[in-house]
Formats: structure tokens, C-alpha cells, sequence
């Protein structure tokens, strides 16, 4: 099968590619990137007006898949993800059962190749069951490729123990991505703790929840060696210890979420679910402090902590609504709209941090760019398209989003994984 890319703006940060080139796409592999490519393709799509970008890479997913399928699963979540343009993902093992041996990640992986139509990457937690009390099978994971472990959800709390699986994670040539809440100190908050939350009348979040573990764990990670990822960091002092962490050249990234860099507490219109996230929804000053770590890439990556629940434990107070909102159809549109479009970042930043630094976080040499010889992983993405964010069209089974009615600009054309065009947004024109 052969593809040709015609017309598009090519952007690959790892070549520094920043142009108008056509692509050529040979079975899963990319074959030629040059100006005016000519010769007979088994099919052309016309990228004129659009950007070429590597497909992306989203470090935080929740699939919710084994046992947990009535908020999302392998195959919905798939579609979710090429939707928005995600060609990689990295789902999390907070699933039932929890994903702490070496055969359920294995079974995931076997079953990710029939029904998801992105790549799926299942991670292993650090603790059996994610309880905390002993270590899951890590060395036997990361030879069944989950590329780290991760007690998403939670932080383990035992800093002896946690310790211990960092060394088996660094001794195993895998990453630890930290979830970081000291959960001693939530005392049952729901809510950024501030004047808003008193005035809902609900317990509130302090920065201290998280930033007290982001220290610990850089500092663990110091110790032992290990790849060390931080995940959803909502506060402006976590981007001040990364900084610290890689000016002391520390293997620490971070990453950051549309609903982080975008909303504040303020922006909350009443006692809502589907503004309750973990972390929380942060202040102006949070929020400036992310958008400069992402502009001076101290923050290394854009990732979603896609989280899918039902409309029964959404839709009711954020008391006593589950933490988490959906957001791989929307990063795309919502950070292009944000960041790219307000000159916070370039288009060629977006790229590097939705998919060359995702790849080279995880190790993986053939995806994360838009070169020959790379996996034909892309996305086509319209930069003109303006509209409003509608969660009825979503396809992932979760509705639960803050942005329902957002004004973006910018939308996913087609997506490519492995040379096959698995989405696109004539596709969805002929369903309709």
C-alpha cells in the first residue's frame, strides 16, 4: 500500500523539516519527504493548508480496560484517540484488575493489536494491586514492554518501598511516571483551596498536596538513577523543581494538561463534576507558571490523563462526583488554540511536545517524526477550522468535559498509524 501526502506543511522538530513538502508512504514505513514528489500512489490526500506533524504521542491515558469497560475500552478509546490525532498511548494500570504482572500486560498488548486502532502502550503499576504494601512483577513487565510503571491515581506512600521499585524500574531500563499527592494531606478536598471553594462550601486542595511528593520523588530519583516522569503538574512550584532537577541534570521530564495550562479555579461557574480533576484546577499564577515552563521547555510534554466516567458519576456535586475529565479528542485543538495561535509556543513546539519528546521519553526511535525511514505514524492538521467543542460528537464513551461549547481553532483531518489511514474527517462526514 502506498500513500502520498501532497501539498502540506511538513513540521518534524527532530529533522527541523519546516516547510511545504510532500510526504510518500510505503506499507508502515515513510519513504521520501521532498518538494513536488511525483509517481502513481494507491492513494493521495491533499494536505494544502494543513500541517504534516507526527502522529501524537499521549504519555497519560486512562482506557479503563480490563474491567472497568462501561467508561471506556481498548477499541472506543482507540478511536477517541485517533479522533484527536493520537497515534501512541500510554494507557495506565489503574484498571480491575490492576495491571501489576507480566501476563496482564501481555493480554493487553495481544489485545491491543485486534481492537484499538492506535497503539497502546500498557503500563504496569508499582505496587501489586496498587496497594502499596509490595512491589508488582516489574523486571517482568518491562520485558513484556510496558516502558515504565506507575501508580497513577495515588502516589506510593512508603518512600522505602517506592525507592525499591525505582532501582528495580532503572535495573529493568524502564521510566517510573509519578502520579504526586501525598495523600495524608488531601483531607478530603475536591477543589483547588481557595476563595471559590469556600464559597461552593467545598474542602479544598492545597499546592503543598503535590509538591511535596514532586520533591521527594526528583530526589528519590537522584538516588537511584531511574528515568523519573512527572505527570499532570498543575502547580507553579513543580515547575520550579524541574528546573532545579534539570539544571542539576537530573533524568527528570514533566508534563502538563490542556486543563492545567488553560483553566483556573476561577473559571469554574458552580459546584460542577465535570470541573473535578486530580490534581485540581489551579490559580492564574499556577496556570502563567505552566504556560512559561512549557514556553522555556523546562515542562517536556503536553498529555491529557484522559479519565472517561459515566454521566451518573459526573453529573452531580464534586463532593461526591469521581475525579477526571476526557481529553484526547480535544489536546489537539484546545493546545493549538491556547498556545500555538496566542505565539506561547510554535507550531514545531507543539510537535515536539505532543510527540518527538513523548518518543524520545519512552524510547522509541522510529516514531516521533515525519522523516524517511520513520513509522508512517502522522496526523494531518487544519489549522483555519474554528468551532465549538460539542461532547455529543465525541466517540470516547466519556462526556465528562469543562470544554463542552469552547471556540477552538484547529482540528485533526486525517491520522495515520502504521501507514493506514485510520481516521478521517471525511470519514466521519460519511457517517453522519
Amino acid at each position: 500500500m502506498t500513500i502520498l501526502i501532497k501539498n502540506g506543511h511538513v513540521v518534524d522538530p527532530l529533522t527541523g523539516t519546516d516547510g511545504k513538502y510532500d510526504v510518500f508512504i510505503k506499507d508502515d514505513r515513510i519513504e521520501n519527504v521532498a518538494e513536488n514528489i511525483s509517481g502513481e500512489a494507491d492513494r493521495v490526500l491533499d494536505a494544502d493548508g494543513c500541517y504534516v506533524m507526527p502522529g501524537f504521542i499521549d504519555l497519560h491515558v486512562h482506557f479503563r480496560d480490563p474491567g472497568l469497560t462501561y467508561k471506556e475500552t481498548l477499541e472506543t478509546g482507540g478511536r477517541a484517540a485517533v479522533k484527536g490525532g493520537v497515534t501512541t498511548v500510554c494507557a495506565m494500570p489503574n484498571t480491575r484488575p490492576v495491571i501489576d504482572t507480566a501476563e496482564k500486560v501481555r493480554e493487553v498488548h495481544e489485545r491491543q493489536k485486534v481492537e484499538s486502532l492506535t497503539n497502546v502502550i500498557q503500563l504496569g503499576a508499582v505496587t501489586m494491586g496498587q496497594k502499596g504494601e509490595e512491589l508488582a512483577d516489574i523486571k517482568g513487565m518491562a520485558e513484556e514492554g510496558c516502558h515504565a510503571v506507575s501508580e497513577d491515581g495515588k502516589s506510593v506512600m512508603n518512600a522505602a518501598l517506592y525507592r525499591k521499585g525505582m532501582k528495580l524500574a532503572r535495573e529493568s531500563g524502564i521510566s517510573v511516571f509519578a502520579h504526586c499527592e501525598d495523600i495524608n494531606m488531601v483531607e478530603g478536598g475536591v477543589m483547588n483551596a481557595d476563595e471559590n471553594a469556600e464559597r461552593f462550601g467545598l474542602p479544598g486542595i492545597t499546592n503543598s498536596v503535590e509538591d511535596v511528593i514532586v520533591a521527594r520523588d526528583i530526589l528519590l530519583a537522584k538516588e537511584t538513577g531511574v528515568r523519573l516522569h512527572l505527570c499532570h503538574c498543575s502547580t507553579a512550584d513543580s515547575v520550579k523543581m524541574v528546573k532545579l532537577a534539570k539544571e542539576a541534570a537530573l533524568p527528570v521530564t514533566a508534563e502538563v494538561c490542556p486543563h492545567h495550562f488553560i483553566l483556573t479555579s476561577q473559571d469554574i461557574p458552580k459546584d460542577d463534576g465535570n470541573y473535578k480533576m486530580n490534581p485540581p484546577l489551579r490559580s492564574k499564577e499556577d496556570v502563567e507558571a505552566l504556560r512559561r515552563g512549557l514556553k522555556d521547555g523546562i515542562m517536556d510534554v503536553i498529555a491529557t490523563d484522559h479519565a472517561p466516567h459515566s454521566e451518573e458519576e459526573k453529573n452531580r456535586s464534586m463532593a461526591e462526583a469521581a475525579f477526571g475529565i476526557v481529553g484526547i479528542e480535544t489536546s489537539a485543538a484546545l493546545t493549538y488554540t491556547a498556545l500555538v495561535k496566542t505565539g506561547i509556543l510554535s507550531i514545531m513546539d507543539m510537535a515536539e511536545k505532543m510527540s518527538t519528546n513523548p518518543a524520545k521519553i519512552l524510547g522509541l526511535s522510529e516514531k516521533g517524526s515525519v522523516s524517511k525511514g520513520k513509522t508512517a505514524d502522522i496526523v494531518i492538521f487544519n489549522p483555519g477550522k474554528k468551532y465549538r467543542i460539542d461532547k455529543n460528537t465525541f466517540v470516547s464513551k466519556g462526556r465528562n468535559t469543562p470544554f463542552d461549547g469552547y471556540e477552538v481553532t484547529g482540528e485533526v483531518v486525517y491520522t495515520l498509524v502504521d501507514g493506514k489511514v485510520v481516521y478521517g474527517s471525511d470519514m466521519e462526514d460519511k457517517k453522519k
